[in-house]
């Protein structure tokens, strides 16, 4: 199966590029995935679409490097001479990734600084990246007293505290509400803009209308 994705507007002076070639994917000695095929550059989002099993989150994991291989290639090209492609990749699946105990803020300045490159100014300040998600109230409450909807915006705050050029997003408007998911859709907007690659898998709209879609499972 293979694609190639609508490109919107976009920050023309970072270009990388996510090129997937003939990837399969086996799990328990079993087939999941075959054929995969897809050129993503620098301002174009990808949407992963098909039934429950088809091997969406398979094919994520198996881009960010969790799932090996049985063939085909994956390859991130111009994300910059030191950087592999596990240390150019956000992966967001179902665990929000933070410390109940410690604050909104405690949670989000750690991982800004785990995985951020301090001279990358695309990093968002942790208020910003509140801000753009609807959270700013809840700087430093602690992160176990959040509500789902409120743990789920708190996770893609994470998104934005670090710059990494590939999103991978594994159904990332789980417990969002309408404003909430319009705020998300603007952060992925400027994602793109600033020349980042999104590859989401999601069995509903993003917001993202110039999207490419992959559709697992369907008849070629």
């Amino acid at each position: 199966m293979e694609t190639s994705p609508h490109r919107p507007h976009a920050d023309r002076q970072t270009v990388p590029r996510l090129k997937v070639e003939n990837l399969a994917v086996a799990r328990g000695g079993r087939p999941v995935l075959s054929g995969v095929n897809f050129l993503l550059s620098g301002g174009e989002a990808l949407v992963v679409t098909g039934r429950n099993g088809v091997g969406k989150s398979t094919l994520l994991r198996a881009i960010a490097g969790l799932l090996p291989h049985s063939g085909g290639t994956v390859a991130l090209e111009g994300a910059g001479e030191d950087q592999e492609l596990a240390q150019a990749t956000h992966y967001l699946a179902h665990a929000d990734g933070m410390k109940a105990a410690l604050t909104v803020r405690e949670n989000l300045d750690f991982w800004g600084n785990y995985l951020g490159r301090a001279e990358d100014r695309r990093s968002r300040p942790v208020a910003e990246a509140l801000a753009a998600v609807g959270l700013s109230h809840a700087l430093d409450a602690p992160f176990g007293a959040l509500s789902a909807g409120q743990k789920r915006r708190a996770a893609l705050a994470r998104l934005l505290v670090a710059f990494r050029p590939l999103w991978l997003l594994d159904e990332p408007l789980t417990a969002l509400d309408r404003g909430s998911r319009e705020k998300f859709a603007a952060a992925m907007r400027a994602h793109c803009a600033l020349g980042g690659l999104i590859v989401a898998a999601t069995h509903e709209p993003l917001g993202l209308e110039e999207a490419g879609e992959l559709a697992l499972g369907a008849p070629q």
